[in-house]
């Protein structure tokens, strides 16, 4: 392999195959001394691996390392001279001994940095008790940040980790500790045993004083034998007396009870750790042995229904993980979705099956498919199955197409071939390919047998296609009676042009109003093939109040209604009582309205008609987000005052009527919060923080606390007292919470020196005294910046160009992206222009940046896709208001 100039992080696919298939791990022993890490001037720490493995046909080849410095290199007892095999993130070795019979033995002894930006080793100060605390975060290649390594997924190895640190502090890694020896200096070295074959990206460390709650998990195998998988639930010190660890525990056996019956394959990694982190960029992350979660999964503030189940459904989602994609790995990136998508679909029935959260589907049809939607209509779009030619392209891919897209897609599939034929493929999967890497045609494999269907044309169909199918329902009536009709489907591959024509099973629902109420009446399953499938069960019948194509929600398509359903839904749909249908209405007219077939003004008066009698707190809490969208996006300028008054009044209506301390008076309660960023309810926000209670039972906790400074701050309210009680509250109640509710809405306020202050500190990555921002704070600041009006931020946008280029090379993907995405003016105003400036500025930087990173470009052309979303509802609204077409 040549040497390639610069940092050489970009691994690419050709590069990683020709590595694959030129050796072979046979070990890795990674020693970690984080011994200093509470010393905030102490950068980074050492790091000593020690990698055996064996090459054929060839002498050569490169290991990774992003790295501080690298001391000393050894190949075979021999030394060899970092100044010539460094080059980069990449260590070149020569004259390695080739053949299946000899084990080359590599010791790289470094240093690596410590991480604020979530990716490899993360160290956190907690600002309630100034504790430090280390997580690692490594998918999809972040390891290498740690320590030397060969950083792809089909180089699995045995791992052994050894860890120094305070002597006081939990370490914790993938497998138990075998041993710890204290040094008597306040320091202890701890050994774990070494792991089953894993990839690099899921091998993790835990290092700092945390609070451990324990249990043991126990289930008698098919043949006789006892399972005991030890369990542990973490989360940091001052976060203990809000951590509800005996829910978490009990969630995690029910976990493994449903999936040991689902799998048939008893859990493999030994011990069972839960640790939620600070400052995380992820949900979650599937580290065999111990899975970590953010830490807003600890609820320090009042937590409804719906946060609870969305943090089951994680840790159902990531328990999936266990057995595919940890046990079984993709060989690739490529199939990065595949892993995703199972999760979120298998993760999603065992919350609805295992737990409490029978509604599980509904959040699923309101939320996640949501984010698929969005995703399928944007111009980075791609087929389930992506090109993934880099990991660059990898970072980007973790998106609403690889995990919700394919979920609700493997979700039609269990439709398709028969729920007991996709379990009994699983557990063939896992038996045949277990701690090995496999490609997307070893699973299809497994599905034709055990359904017998073929699965090649299905494959084709739904996964090698970009875009979303449309379903219609096309009638032809006479004398009140339906003479005709058909179900059609629409759309368009966005990459290749060709119409989409997926198979689909699936139910046509009919409702009806009776008696004032939106009712099904009958549901009826359909198989349809192509673009159109006849529907003779309304053939001779009066046409129905609403019918609704894939009622149940069993494929992924958007709908579109006929213009009587769409009246129907208008006017009843606050009447109609199934939780799952309700929910795939309220989706469907959110995607009219981002797609300008339905004017947001119509919308609005929908959600404040209707979103009341939603007894499900997720939808009742994404529909008040959407209507919050609505006002700022998808709303010319001189409706929106109007609109958002009209929503405050109804959502503080609501608040007066709602059971007191009831989930639906909290989600209201936040939500006005932030919609009072716009000067609506400044006398209730006022009172709230005065400590005053308008509505009974409705507590001032945390999040409901710092949302309400963040509006009045952003609201031109926040003078210098207020200001200074701002600060008195953050002193006195120190957290990640306020920490980041501080710093947003500290750059929320209308002043031009504020403003200012903000753009520069994300734009740089660095605070107002030089030191680096970690991610969270970026985003909260880059959040705070956003707000407000047109005429205070756009100049400060000039800047924001020529700097693009050198953000991403000098940054993390992950701090780029949130900068880039941050800071990209998102919030304008439908103008004169026939070309909006915003519109023209990020073409011309498109066009005069042709060879810039391809994952820069993405960012840049899926905010453009957003923003041209916005202006066109905006035109929609406004040739409404003004009686034009």
């Amino acid at each position: 392999m040549q040497r390639t100039p610069g940092q050489n992080e970009n691994l690419t696919r050709d590069e990683a195959a020709w590595r694959a298939g030129t050796l072979r791990m046979v070990s890795c022993e990674v020693d970690l001394d984080l011994s200093t890490a509470q010393d905030p001037s102490v950068t980074g720490y050492r790091s000593l691996t020690t990698l055996c493995f064996t090459v054929h046909g060839t002498t050569g080849t490169f290991i990774d390392f992003i790295h501080e410095s690298v001391q000393s290199i050894t190949l075979n007892g021999a030394p060899v001279d970092p100044a010539e095999a460094v080059a980069g993130s990449r260590i070149y070795l020569h004259g390695l001994a080739a053949g299946d019979g000899e084990v080359n033995t590599v010791v790289i002894d470094g240093h690596a940095k410590y991480s604020r930006s979530g990716e490899g080793l993360h160290r956190y100060v907690d600002p309630a008790d100034g504790q430090t605390y280390c997580y690692t975060q490594f998918e999809p290649a972040d390891a290498r940040r740690v320590y030397a390594n060969f950083e792809q997924p089909d180089l699995k190895a045995p791992f052994t980790f050894i860890v120094r640190a305070p002597h006081h502090w939990h370490v914790a890694s993938n497998q138990s500790p075998v041993r710890v020896d204290q040094h008597g200096d306040g320091t202890a070295t701890t050994h774990f045993a070494p792991t089953l074959p894993i990839s690099t990206y899921i091998t993790t460390v835990l290092a700092g004083p945390y609070f451990v709650a324990t249990d043991t998990y126990s289930r008698t195998l098919p043949d006789g034998s006892e399972l005991a998988i030890p369990l542990n639930a973490t989360c940091r010190a001052s976060l203990a007396a809000h951590f509800d660890a005996a829910n978490i525990l009990e969630l995690t056996k029910a976990g493994l009870d449903f999936f040991h019956e689902l799998f048939d394959y008893p859990y493999p990694w030994g011990k069972y750790d839960s640790a939620f982190v600070p400052e995380y960029n992820l949900g979650a992350m599937e580290n065999p042995g111990l899975v970590t979660f953010t830490e807003h999964y600890v609820f320090t503030s009042r937590a409804t229904e719906s946060q609870h189940e969305a943090r089951a459904n994680t840790i159902m989602h990531e328990m999936v993980h266990m057995w595919f994609g940890d046990l079984v790995t993709m060989a690739w990136w490529d199939d990065l979705w595949l892993k995703e998508s199972f999760a979120d679909y298998i993760g999603t029935l065992a919350n609805a099956q295992a737990t409490e959260f029978d509604t599980a589907w509904v959040a699923f049809a309101n939320r996640r498919k949501g984010w698929a939607y969005v995703a399928d209509q944007l111009p980075s779009t791609h087929p389930i199955v992506a090109d993934i030619a880099d990991l660059e392209a990898a970072k980007q891919n973790f998106d609403g197409i690889t995990y919700a897209k394919g979920a609700a897609v493997l979700k039609q599939l269990a439709a398709y071939v028969g729920a007991d034929a996709f379990r009994d493929a699983a557990r063939t999967y896992f038996r045949a390919h277990e701690y090995s890497n496999t490609t997307l045609a070893d699973f299809l494999s497994a599905l034709a047998a055990a359904s017998g269907r073929d699965m090649g044309a299905w494959s084709d169909a739904w996964l090698r296609t970009a875009g979303v199918p449309r379903l219609g329902i096309e009638l032809d009536i006479v004398d009140s009676k339906i003479t005709a009709a058909t179900l059609t489907q629409s759309g368009t591959d966005p990459i290749t042009g060709t119409p989409i024509a997926h198979p689909h099973v699936l139910d046509v629902g009919l409702f009806n109003v009776v008696d004032g109420a939106l009712a099904r009446t009958a549901s009826h399953r359909v198989e349809l093939a192509g673009s159109t499938v006849a529907l003779p069960f309304l053939l001779g019948e009066a046409r129905p109040d609403l019918i609704l194509p894939n009622d149940g929600d069993d494929t992924y398509a958007m709908v579109d209604f006929d213009p009587v359903s769409l009246a129907t839904l208008l006017a009843h749909l606050g009447t109609l009582s199934d939780p799952l249908a309700r929910a795939s209405c309220w989706a469907a007219l959110w995607n009219m309205v981002r797609d300008a077939k339905l004017p947001a003004p119509d919308f609005l008066a929908a959600v404040r008609s209707h979103a009341e009698s939603v007894t499900e707190v997720a939808v009742f809490t994404q529909l008040l987000t959407q209507a919050r969208t609505a006002i700022t996006h998808y709303l010319p300028p001189v409706l929106r005052d109007a609109e958002r008054a009209a929503l405050a009044e109804a959502i503080t209506d609501w608040l007066g009527r709602a059971e007191p301390g009831s989930d639906k008076q909290v989600a209201a309660a936040r939500a006005l919060a932030v919609l009072a960023r716009g000067g609506v309810a400044g006398p209730l926000v006022d009172a709230l923080l005065a400590g005053e209670q308008p509505h009974p039972g409705l507590e001032l906790d945390e999040d409901l606390r710092w949302a309400l400074w963040q509006a009045k701050a952003a609201s031109g309210t926040l003078d210098e007292s207020a200001l200074a009680r701002l600060e008195a509250d953050a002193a006195a109640h120190p957290s990640a919470v306020a920490t980041s509710g501080r710093l947003l809405a500290l750059a929320a306020r209308p002043e031009p020196a504020v403003k200012k202050a903000s753009f520069t500190a994300v734009l740089t990555g660095r605070d107002a005294d030089g030191s680096a921002l970690s991610n969270e704070a970026v985003s909260a600041i880059a959040a705070g910046f956003q707000l407000g009006s047109r005429e205070l931020l756009d100049g400060y946008y000039v800047q924001y160009w020529p700097e693009l280029a050198g953000i991403w090379e000098s940054m993390s993907i992950g701090m780029a992206t949130r900068v880039i995405a941050g800071l990209f003016p998102a919030a304008q105003d439908l103008g004169d222009d026939a070309v909006h400036p915003v519109m023209a500025r990020v073409d011309g930087w498109l066009a005069g940046n042709p060879d810039a990173p391809a994952a820069l470009r993405r960012i840049l052309l899926e905010e453009r896709d957003y923003l041209s979303r916005a202006l066109a509802a905006q035109r929609l609204s406004a040739g409404q208001r003004l009686g034009a077409g």
